[in-house]
């Protein structure tokens, strides 16, 4: 099956068809870091990481590119009340951005551009808008033309008129008209600048990822993401920008990933429910928010609350207890079991069952669904009187290439290792040998104080992180 992507340009799921055969060119638009990221922050992080994951899964070499917005009216001002130079803020933000998206399973991009390393291709950019009369220069400033964009509003959905009803200019602003916007801001006191042929100033937001997604991977892109909240209008003034500089399409694709609302309240600094990732991963393990977002269709909103986490803390620790009883039992001594084809057969379909989940839209949550029916399927295999080492290793080769995709790891960075574990498992056997049953329940109740249940089984101790 081909993969079907919801295309918010379209509204409607569309065959992926590449720009170029095997290849995939995919922005997705980074954070202004000003600040850690928040869960809200996370969550196009964590999805996007596995769209990147998958489409690598189905064989596509993925240039992946997703920018940091280094300077910015929110970054002057969180520099000045900290007292930094805007380069030292953005360096140290920068550096927990990847601290936290490391955490959460996510890798880094294969560019990460910067704002502040492309000026010059800004202005050059603005310049050609200046010249084809889609820009023009007022007082310092300059200004996109919005209604000489034919097919403004085709992303969001929204006619010029109906833009128009809530258009303002704001005190200071010199621009021909309401809809119209920065391009270039002219520098006010205490701001950071570049010369350009209008004076000293700064990029406005919006050509800022115009520039940064030609310059790293050409005029048109494949797939372009980001949230919901980026759709209007940072991505139509995007497409406005791109498409009349380029004369050509400027992605072909483009996702949206839903809010996160916190206890069925949007998640805002006034009401005071604003949870950096920062924060929050010293009190869960970071690998249960990653479980926790892909448990709802991306285009879904999903609501937060310490239940929910509860929740996919237990449902993570279920996969990771079936997958720990898969590699206990491969290192036993396994018989030749019987109908070892049957069972190969239904691993196929349970990736199979996966497959099909992701290449609807990246539907996460059916394809978790389909990651417990392979657990369900190995809970049952390991309650046969003979097992197969072949088997086994289908299961466990299984289980881990599909949980990889979802970015889903099967050990914990800080728990016990599992041949500590063994180590420990081993010694109690012999002290229980030797009748030294005091010792044998120091190691019981040892291992038990860090998360390790200890059963019985016919094939031996059988052990799990409870």
């Amino acid at each position: 099956m081909t993969i079907q992507i919801f295309n918010t340009l379209t509204r409607q799921k569309e065959p992926f068809v590449p720009i170029e055969k095997g290849k995939v060119k995919m922005y997705v638009c980074g954070p202004t870091v000003y600040n850690y990221i928040h869960i809200g922050n996370a969550r196009p992080v964590i999805v996007y990481d596995t769209v990147r994951n998958y489409l690598e899964y189905k064989g596509y070499d993925v240039h992946y590119v997703s920018n940091f917005t280094d300077v910015d009216d929110k970054i002057i001002k969180a520099a000045n009340e900290h007292g930094e130079e805007v380069g030292e803020l953005t360096e140290r933000f920068i550096a927990a951005y990847f601290a936290d998206i490391e955490a959460l399973g996510c890798r880094h991009a294969d560019d990460h551009p910067r704002v502040t390393a492309h000026i010059r291709d800004i202005i050059d950019f603005i310049g050609v808008l200046i010249d084809k009369g889609y820009a023009y220069e007022s007082g310092g400033d300059v200004y996109y033309r919005t209604r000489k964009f034919d097919g403004y509003g085709k992303l969001s959905q929204q006619s010029i008129d109906e833009l128009k009803v809530g258009a303002r200019i704001q005190p200071g602003e010199k621009k021909e008209d309401a809809l119209d916007f920065a391009l270039w801001k002219g520098v006010k006191p205490g701001e950071v600048s570049w010369e350009s042929p209008w004076g000293a100033g700064r990029p406005g937001w919006h050509i800022e990822c115009s520039v940064m997604a030609r310059e790293v991977l050409g005029d048109t892109i494949d797939i372009h993401a980001g949230g919901q909240d980026l759709t209007f209008p940072h991505h139509e003034n995007e497409i406005a920008q791109s498409e009349a500089h380029n004369d050509k399409t400027f992605a072909n694709y483009w996702m949206h990933n839903g809010y996160v609302n916190i206890d069925n309240e949007k998640m805002s600094k006034s009401l005071g429910n604003f949870i950096t990732v920062h924060d929050l991963r010293q009190k869960i393990d970071p690998q249960v928010l990653r479980y926790f977002m892909l448990t709802v269709h991306y285009r879904n909103p999903i609501n937060f609350s310490s239940e929910v986490i509860e929740d996919a803390e237990s449902a993570l620790g279920r996969l990771r207890t079936a997958y720990r009883n898969l590699m206990f039992r491969l290192g036993q001594t396994a018989d030749n079991g019987d109908q070892a084809d049957v069972w190969l057969h239904r691993i196929t379909e349970a990736e199979k069952a996966f497959v099909d989940a992701m290449d609807d839209d990246f539907n996460t949550a059916n394809a978790i669904a389909a990651l417990f029916d392979l657990a369900r399927l190995s809970n049952t295999y390991l309650n046969e009187k003979n097992t197969q080492k072949d088997v086994l290793q289908a299961f466990l080769g299984t289980f881990g290439k599909l949980a990889g995709v979802l970015g889903i790891s099967l050990e914990t960075a800080d728990e016990l290792p599992g041949e500590e574990v063994d180590a420990l498992i081993a010694e109690r056997e012999e002290a229980r040998k030797n009748r030294d049953f005091k010792r044998a329940d120091e190691i019981r109740d040892h291992l038990l104080s860090q998360g390790i249940v200890l059963e019985d089984t016919r094939q031996g101790v059988r052990w799990k992180r409870g």
